[in-house]
C-alpha cells in the first residue's frame, strides 16, 4: 500500500491509527479517531490502554487523512470566530531503530506520526504568554514495516 502524507510517500503493508488512554484523550483526539472509525472497512481493536484502527487499503487511508484534515481545519476555524488567536497544526514524524531493527522498547522499528497544535494569541497588556504548543499525545499513527502483517 502506498501512503502519501504531504509530499512524503511511504510503502508498507498498512497503517494503524491509535487512541492512547481514551479516558485522558482530548475532544479533538476523540473526534479524529471516531471519524476514522466510521469509515467503511475499519474495525476497532481494543487493547488494555488503547484503541487501534488498522488500515490496509490505500483508499481508506486517504479518506482517514482527509477526515483528520477536516477536523483540524474546523478546530482552526473556531478561533477565527473569536478573532484574537491564530491556530495551526503540523505532523511530527518519528522513528528510532538500533542496528538489529528494533526500537527503544524492543519492538520492530516503525515510523510514528503525532500531531502538534499551536495557539498564538494577541499580546495582552499584562504581558501573558503569547503562544502555546500542544502535543496530542493521545492520538497518532504507526506505519507498519514491510515484513509486518497484522
Amino acid at each position: 500500500m502506498r501512503m502519501d502524507l504531504y509530499g512524503l510517500s511511504f510503502d508498507g503493508p498498512g497503517i494503524t491509527f491509535y487512541l492512547w488512554s481514551p479516558w485522558r484523550a482530548s475532544s479533538i483526539e476523540h473526534r479524529m479517531f471516531d471519524g476514522i472509525k466510521a469509515i467503511a472497512g475499519v474495525d476497532v481493536e481494543k487493547g488494555p490502554d488503547e484503541l487501534q484502527l488498522p488500515v490496509q487499503e490505500a483508499k481508506v487511508y486517504k479518506q482517514a487523512v482527509q477526515l483528520i484534515e477536516r477536523v483540524l481545519k474546523g478546530w482552526q476555524e473556531e478561533s477565527s470566530d473569536a478573532g484574537n488567536e491564530r491556530r495551526t497544526w503540523r505532523w511530527t514524524l518519528e522513528a528510532d531503530v538500533d542496528f538489529h531493527g528494533y526500537d527503544h522498547a524492543g519492538e520492530s522499528a516503525s515510523i510514528w506520526g503525532f500531531l502538534r497544535l499551536t495557539v498564538e494569541r494577541e499580546p495582552t497588556p499584562e504581558g501573558g504568554p503569547r503562544g502555546e504548543e500542544i502535543d496530542l499525545n493521545g492520538f497518532g499513527f504507526r506505519i507498519w514495516r514491510q515484513d509486518e502483517i497484522q
